[in-house]
């Protein structure tokens, strides 16, 4: 059995497509470098992190973003008469006043590593945007059209706009299609497929919160009229019918539903197999109850479906309730190469599941200068929006423990370096080296930043020697704390308890969309010069435990 999530932590909006025997999957990455990761696999089973589509942190240049701005959504294709791979991706520049500035971009290569073609602008009309290669050789891109006017349906109505590949432009303007296949509203995610001389659109509804679904509606002509699937939703965490078309808060968390270990399924994308079996990926969350607050974020989750006779997608097993537990394809194992646990950077290269927020890792760190350590070099505080030298994974489960050995030594009390559980620039907790003019050298310390508020825990001040000196995160469900030593073996706690839970979604004031990171950081706020350096990166997670 496959076991849901496939990726766990911060991965949403999952769109998958198939070339011959290869499968992938790409999912959102906001304001993080580097930008959509494609996930491969031969088996829908065993996955690899393949690689990234967006490497060049000068386009698109995301500094100065808050926190979940960035790339929106991607949508993932393969066109088979040109052999070609398309991403089209939205970078949200803004959400000020709801009027959601968005552009949306579309790149392509012939190899799923790249390199990509130079991005051509499509719209800004909405986000979510997606591509259909019909078997005419048209193109045609469908987005959610975002509504700013008062006394129309927020958020929106899908749009369609036909797109000319020699011009490189879009035909006319965007043209309102549909308006979903239920009344749960705030529709969003379209996909457009054709099968059987059918258009099939495929969406979200109901909020990428407690009612999110995915749903789907069918036409003869790419214009419409779609008639919806008269079963409703296809799969989702909350099979309650509403309408609920007059209120666009996404999250709605009265739709939580007790019997569903999956919350917030929605946003697919179906793959057909080449042995006639259909699956499709989504979004899901594990929330901490009776909090309802996702420090996970938004996961990605595989159902087993199948096609009607009469030409409608529905899940395998009868129902449309996200599960846990999913019939695997019928296809032989080839395994992939995993993320590794422990990371002693003794390769000189920098492994792809680091990411920084803004710009690409290599900016400020690299694994040459010293060879078997990595080397930081610090730039702006934690709390910036521009040029901030973090490295991180994703926290794939609240029992988690994280380990780094650090070799810092600062002279002035801009300095710090150290080990952090990471939200967004404005939820953080930074266990630090960095120098005491109080205690006139040395010292560690804690720092934290709860919605913008910082609190310089001085009470957990401890002077320390300039020698190697060992980090520890400790996870152990709701309850977060650190650790430090000097060889390793022997721990001392300092500072409190944390509550894992607020770092979710539901509790971050200034940022949502994302998931929690863990990961070792540099500030140098003086030159932009010092540098720490790392002996290894140790993450290690139980990810059999549930998040309760």
């Amino acid at each position: 059995m496959l076991q849901n999530p496939i990726f766990k932590g911060f991965n949403p909006d999952p769109v998958i497509c198939r070339k011959g025997d290869d499968y992938y999957v790409a999912v959102s990455t906001f304001e993080w470098f580097p930008g959509i990761p494609i996930y491969h696999s031969k088996d829908m089973k065993h996955w690899e992190l393949l690689t990234h589509v967006l490497t060049d942190d000068t386009n698109p240049n995301l500094t100065k973003l808050p926190s979940a701005k960035g790339i929106w959504a991607p949508c993932l294709t393969y066109c088979e008469e040109e052999d070609m791979f398309y991403v089209i991706y939205g970078v949200m520049n803004s959400m000020n006043a709801r009027y959601f500035d968005v552009n949306n971009y579309l790149i392509k290569s012939k190899n799923i590593e790249g390199p990509w073609s130079e991005p051509v602008y499509l719209t800004s009309s909405g986000f979510d945007a997606s591509i259909l290669h019909d078997d005419d050789g048209k193109k045609y891109i469908v987005s959610l059209e975002w509504e700013t006017r008062e006394g129309y349906e927020k958020p929106g109505v899908i749009c369609c706009v036909e797109y000319d590949p020699e011009t490189k432009h879009v035909v006319g303007y965007p043209k309102r299609i549909w308006r979903g296949a239920t009344d749960r509203g705030c529709i969003e995610a379209p996909h457009l497929t054709k099968r059987d001389g059918w258009y099939y659109i495929m969406c979200a509804e109901g909020g990428t919160g407690y009612n999110h679904s995915v749903t789907m509606g069918r036409s003869r002509n790419v214009w419409g009229p779609y008639e919806p699937d008269p079963n409703g939703p296809l799969v989702t965490s909350q099979p309650k019918e509403s309408n609920e078309r007059a209120d666009d808060d996404h999250l709605k968390p009265r739709y939580f539903n007790p019997d569903s270990v999956l919350q917030k399924s929605g946003h697919g994308s179906y793959v057909d197999l080449p042995n006639g079996e259909t699956y499709l990926v989504h979004l899901t969350s594990r929330p901490f109850v009776p909090e309802l607050r996702c420090t996970l974020g938004r996961e990605t989750a595989i159902q087993k479906m199948q096609w009607t006779s009469d030409g409608w997608l529905r899940m395998a097993d009868g129902s449309n309730l996200a599960k846990i537990e999913v019939e695997e394809p019928n296809l032989p194992d080839v395994p992939m190469p995993e993320i590794p646990n422990f990371d002693d950077f003794d390769g000189g290269e920098l492994g792809n599941w680091y990411y920084s927020p803004r710009q690409m890792p290599s900016t400020f760190a690299n694994a040459t200068e010293r060879p078997g350590w990595l080397r930081v070099r610090g730039e702006e505080s934690l709390a910036s929006l521009n040029c901030t030298s973090l490295l991180t994974r994703k926290l794939t489960s609240v029992y988690a423990t994280v380990t780094t050995k650090m070799e810092f030594e600062p002279e002035v009390y801009q300095h710090s370096a150290g080990l952090t559980i990471y939200y967004d620039n404005m939820n953080n907790i930074f266990l630090r080296k960095y120098y005491s003019q109080t205690l006139g050298g040395s010292a560690i310390s804690i720092v934290r930043l709860e919605n913008g508020e910082k609190t310089e825990m001085l009470d957990t001040r401890v002077a320390v020697e300039d020698k190697p000196i060992y980090f520890r995160l400790n996870i152990e469900g709701r309850r977060t704390w650190f650790e430090w030593g000097y060889d390793g073996e022997n721990w001392t706690k300092i500072g409190p308890d944390f509550d894992t839970t607020t770092f979710s979604d539901e509790y971050c004031k200034f940022g949502e969309f994302t998931g929690t990171m863990v990961g070792i950081a540099v500030t140098d706020a003086s030159l932009h010069e010092k540098t720490a350096d790392f002996d290894f990166f140790d993450y290690e997670a139980d990810e059999t435990k549930p998040v309760d």
